[in-house]
């Protein structure tokens, strides 16, 4: 297992977690904390993919302007007082 070393505010906020009871040790803190890295990363690329397919698909089916989406956007608002 690796050595890590910490930040003097970082070895306080792990030393406070542990003393709050929630943690058993330093190194339980620190493996929830890459946890969560883990999960941010995971969803970081997944957020990435999804741009690039929103990229690929506008590429293939063309892009739309803001003036076209704030006027479909004032038309359909325009319809929705209309149908009152």
């Amino acid at each position: 297992m690796p050595n890590v070393s910490l930040t003097p505010e970082l070895e306080r906020f792990a030393t406070a977690c542990v003393e709050s009871g929630r943690y058993a040790s330093v190194s339980e803190v620190t493996r929830a904390g890459l946890r969560l890295l883990q999960q941010n990363e995971a969803q970081r690329q997944d957020f990435v993919a999804m741009l690039n397919a929103a990229e690929a698909e506008g590429e293939a089916n063309g892009f739309v302007t803001v003036d076209e989406v704030a006027a479909s956007l004032d038309a359909i608002i325009a319809e929705a007082r209309r149908s009152k």
